[in-house]
């Protein structure tokens, strides 16, 4: 009886599905690609630690006394705490067998058709976990935002704000303010930022049965984590209700999305001095739909469409992009692995 291929194996099929009729590569149509343009506004710092990051954070400010003559003042001094931000590991490995892969002379176009699914499904997974992410739960993990900001008695609940959902498909905004002293990714002290991506050759690999097979063998690796420096920088808008927010159709829409705003208003009330860094809004493709309608709706400027200049590249002054929308002048950008199923903080 024939072997199968081991589970995360590139077989004869998935070769053949990415040739054309005339025998080159076929390009790919990535249907399962998504836009988490979250991870492109994250800026980095090197890690103070070969795990993550420790910072001082201060927690009290000196105490100042009204002296009177001849009267003395007491000795006074801010308070501090550390605060240590641990960073993950993610790894991935394809094996893709060389026979498969010369089949018709196109193997460095194959090869690189295949690192494309691969880049992808990693910028998915460090997406999810940059929003998700609980190391109480995963150890593995790094810790994300909203097991960060996710008690509505919490010492940071001041920015935490409560839209109403009561049910299980709420999704939440998230307004960060990106800079050094706010909020940065983190890589660990000594290593490479970003993903790492190694051409291990030709290897032996195993099938199901541990037979050895000759494969082209890639590794990519992407080490990193978040750092919330200061809490106040970071809002979420949570339990935004996903199903009373699209069973509005009309009038009834335009009044949901500017209920939406008056909450995005909120959040920018919350952050003490914009200025710290760049600030940019993030919410999920249904989320930014009724922003946009919103948008088409208003007269005035506060809410707008503009060139996005970051979001597929440079953009020409005068050309024709899909564009942005921008909230008084804030960057509304999409994250596509912000859920519609997040059950209700608290």
């Amino acid at each position: 009886m024939a072997t199968l291929p081991k589970a995360g194996a590139v077989t004869l099929i998935d070769f053949a599905n990415s040739i054309d009729p005339d025998g080159r590569t076929a390009k790919v149509a990535e249907l399962l690609s998504q836009s988490n343009e979250i991870l492109l506004d994250m800026q980095w710092i090197e890690g103070n630690l070969p795990t993550g990051h420790r910072a001082s954070i201060r927690t009290g400010l000196p105490t100042a006394t009204w002296r009177q003559l001849y009267g003395g003042v007491p000795a006074s001094k801010s308070t501090r705490a550390q605060v240590d931000d641990a960073v993950g590991m993610l790894e991935t490995r394809s094996e893709v067998d060389v026979d498969a892969a010369n089949l018709n002379g196109n193997l460095e176009a194959f090869r690189l058709s295949e690192a494309t699914a691969f880049v992808e499904g990693l910028n998915q997974t460090f997406a999810d976990t940059l929003i998700y992410g609980d190391q109480t739960v995963n150890p593995e993990r790094f810790t994300g935002l909203s097991a960060r900001y996710s008690s509505l008695s919490a010492g940071n609940a001041k920015n935490i704000i409560d839209a109403g959902g009561s049910s299980t498909d709420n999704t939440s905004i998230w307004l960060v303010v990106w800079g050094p002293q706010t909020v940065t990714g983190i890589f660990p002290k000594g290593s490479k930022a970003g993903l790492v991506h190694e051409d291990l050759g030709i290897i032996d690999a195993f099938d199901s049965s541990n037979n050895r097979y000759r494969a082209y063998a890639d590794r990519w690796q992407w080490k990193g984590g978040i750092h919330v420096k200061d809490w106040r920088y970071v809002v979420r808008i949570a339990n935004v209700d996903v199903s009373d927010l699209v069973g509005q159709t009309g009038t009834q829409a335009l009044t949901a999305a500017t209920a939406i705003n008056k909450l995005m208003v909120r959040a920018m009330a919350r952050i003490p001095f914009m200025g710290m860094g760049r600030p940019v809004f993030y919410a999920n493709r249904t989320v930014k739909e009724f922003l946009s309608i919103a948008a088409l709706d208003k007269s005035n400027t506060a809410l707008a469409i503009q060139p996005a200049l970051q979001q597929f590249g440079a953009i020409s002054p005068g050309s024709l992009g899909n564009g942005t929308t921008t909230f008084l002048g804030v960057p509304v950008r999409t994250v596509d692995r912000i859920l519609e199923a997040e059950a209700r903080v608290v």
